[in-house]
């Protein structure tokens, strides 16, 4: 087997900028090559007549060459290659640019499976740049790969024939054979071959079930491993006794049935003998910040001290001011810190840190620097922690030896992929909104309604409410015309807008000018905010009863819940208006899935099943090993399936120490090691 991890340069017409090329698709070795599955095939396997072909369709058809033309110069560097080919009932002409191999190839007399975009009329059908396949070829299904600059498809698929070749001459397999016999599974290596070059589209299906089982599991499996290391020995069990009626009587309002839900299962878990591990899953202004309050008082009562990162200053300055009025009436002190604070204030919190007069703090990633130092750090939250680096959690939780943990997120996560990204962690859900928060009423519209839109949000105005306006881009660039922040504000300033006063919001400013607009804006110094997706997460200003999202159709489903979860957070009615001027099928789908429902957790559902896994969160920062092969859109029977097989492994095998299981422990281990994983969460 030591020819599958030999460097990919050793391979035969894989010279070094091939090699270059290869690395940027993360391929090192044969075996990755093996796991580099085709994107989609070309299925020769039931060519249609040439009649029967369409023009403007991308069609198979089975033809014998009947002559070829003389090549034609149309101007320097394009050169048109003719042939015409039959079925034997119909005739056609292949039409090939600037290939003169490909066109050499072609014999007259031989049969050929072609696959192209037909051209022409019902008379006189051309087929333009096809993919050609000798007629007696072995396989019919021909594998398409993802590519890269400098890598052509001929010279990746005859890389992977070479790492088959070596793994044929030394299988392998690391599955035992009962479990591979109890799911129906196909080897390894017939599984690897197939998929690559399957024989029918059956031996394709199986073989990317038994590759989609292996990923799933060894997932699975690292991440259940990591939940049992977490549950050393915690420094702060906590009393079961203590009592929150203090701090239920001091709110000003009343608790939902979730939240008190959610209170007790986390406070259950603070006083086991082991690390909390839970996550507090709540849709935008479903009450999350209330309950992680009643969790910090509760912790606070038993002697430790509270950290919660944001990773934003501006949420976490809105988390401090909203922890404040909670908790320092019950006499806890709260402190903030973030990398914008003068040096005299950060010392001032240092102190007050490690000696414990400070119980609470908040910050962003300020907090876990080397100069804070904790009394007795026994609990942390961390917000939206997709945003933050598995190494920067592990930094925090650090601070306090074996701290219990919180997970807050806002972003709604289907449940599938809820399983994958936090398995290791007990998860809490809040789906009720606080009482007396109203629905949002959602509009989409095309552009030619943006004066009458403009009208509404004046209405709204003149109530004496606040506008928030979204634009997908910071400035404008001839390459696209998305409205463009900084333009925009200037021309609603001077225009639709001049008696009202416009701030501007977006990333490009540093974190201090950003605070500046966002506290002048919660203070009322300005009626609208125009502003890029920076008010994506978090930003709380009851006040705002408007979202106007210039090009709505740029955005994912998820990430216009997240930007209309920006009103709706006073007792008012709040309302968003979603404009777009390119209406395709997709566009119209999504705009009426905003209008329906304001469910975050379905709209999340809906956002999966249309964009798929690979980029729910716009940032791959969960620190998860990508999935190369699994789909969770799809394969949501196959997952319950693993999970339950995970279990019974790890049941009999927690470690994954026993002989049988050595070859499916150094596959995890390999799984996580190429997300920089570090097994810390």
């Amino acid at each position: 087997m030591d020819e599958l991890f030999q460097p990919v340069s050793r391979l035969k017409g894989i010279g070094e900028k091939r090699a270059e090329a290869l690395a940027r698709l993360g391929i090192q070795t044969p075996y990755d090559l093996l796991y580099h599955v085709p994107r989609h095939y070309l299925d020769y396997t039931a060519p249609v007549p040439i009649a029967a072909t369409q023009p403007g369709e991308t069609s198979v058809i089975r033809v014998k060459i009947v002559n070829k033309s003389a090549p034609q110069y149309i101007r320097k560097g394009m050169t048109i290659y003719k042939a015409v080919a039959t079925d034997e009932v119909s005739d056609i002409t292949i039409v090939i640019y600037n290939n003169v191999y490909g066109f050499r190839a072609l014999r007259i007399g031989e049969w050929y499976r072609m696959s192209g975009k037909i051209q022409g009329n019902l008379l006189r059908r051309e087929i333009t740049a096809p993919h050609v396949l000798l007629d007696n070829s072995k396989n019919l299904i021909c594998p398409l790969y993802p590519l890269t600059t400098g890598l052509s498809l001929q010279a990746l698929t005859q890389a992977v024939k070479q790492a088959i070749a070596f793994m044929r001459a030394k299988p392998f397999e690391w599955m035992p054979e009962k479990m591979r016999r109890a799911h129906g599974l196909m080897l390894l290596c017939t599984a690897l071959e197939q998929i690559h070059f399957p024989e029918s589209l059956d031996q394709m299906f199986a073989a990317r079930r038994r590759l989609a089982f292996d990923e799933l599991l060894q997932l699975q499996l690292g991440m259940l491993i990591r939940r049992t290391e977490n549950q050393e020995k915690t420094a702060y069990p906590m009393r079961q006794d203590t009592d929150l009626e203090p701090y239920f009587a001091a709110l000003p309002f009343r608790m939902t049935d979730g939240q008190r839900q959610a209170v007790a299962e986390i406070t259950h878990d603070l006083c086991a003998p082991v690390p909390m591990n839970r996550l507090l899953q709540g849709d935008v202004g479903s009450g999350k910040t209330a309950v992680a309050a009643a969790a910090c008082y509760f912790a606070i009562q038993n002697g430790v001290q509270c950290a919660m990162m944001a990773p934003t200053e501006i949420l976490a300055a809105q988390h401090y001011q909203t922890l404040k009025e909670f908790l320092e009436p019950l006499g806890i002190t709260v402190g903030l810190l973030t990398g914008s604070l003068r040096v005299k204030e950060k010392r001032a919190v240092y102190v007050a840190l490690a000696d414990g007069t400070l119980q609470m703090v908040v910050g962003t990633h300020a907090i876990f620097q080397k100069d804070v130092v904790f009394q007795k750090l026994g609990f942390v939250i961390t917000d939206e922690q997709h945003r933050f680096g598995v190494a920067q959690r592990a930094m925090l939780a650090d601070k306090g030896g074996v701290p219990h943990k919180l997970v807050m997120s806002a972003t709604p996560i289907p449940r599938t992929l809820a399983l994958m990204i936090y398995g290791d962690l007990d998860i809490s859900v809040l789906r009720q909104l606080p009482n007396g928060r109203l629905p949002i009423r959602t509009f989409a519209v095309t552009g030619k309604l943006r004066t009458r839109a403009y009208g509404f949000i004046r209405q709204q105005l003149e109530q004496g409410h606040q506008a928030y306006i979204v634009c997908a881009a910071i400035e404008e660039h001839e390459e696209n015309d998305l409205q463009a922040a900084t333009t925009y504000a200037q021309r609603i300033r001077e225009g639709a807008f001049s008696d009202y006063r416009v701030g501007l919001l977006h990333g490009k400013m540093k974190a201090a000018e950003k605070d500046t607009v966002m506290r002048a804006f919660r203070a009322h110094a300005y009626d609208i905010l125009v502003s890029t997706t920076v008010i994506e997460v978090g930003v709380d200003v009851p006040n705002a009863t408007i979202l106007l999202v210039e090009n709505a159709d740029r955005f994912g489903l998820s990430q216009l819940h997240q930007l209309r979860g920006r009103v709706g957070r006073g007792r008012a009615q709040s309302y968003c208006i979603l404009v777009t001027d390119h209406v395709t099928d997709d566009c119209r789908m999504r705009m009426q899935i905003m209008s329906r429902t304001s469910d975050g957790f379905e709209i999340a559902e809906e956002d999966l099943r249309l964009r798929g896994p690979g980029d729910f969160f716009g940032e791959r920062q969960h620190g998860l090993p990508p999935l190369q092969i699994a789909d969770l859109t799809q394969d949501t029977a196959l997952l319950h399936e693993v999970q339950e097989t995970a279990r019974d492994v790890l049941k009999s095998d927690p470690d994954l120490s026993k002989p049988e299981n050595h070859a499916l422990r150094l596959e995890v281990l390999r799984l996580f090691a190429r997300s920089g994983e570090n097994g810390r969460n």
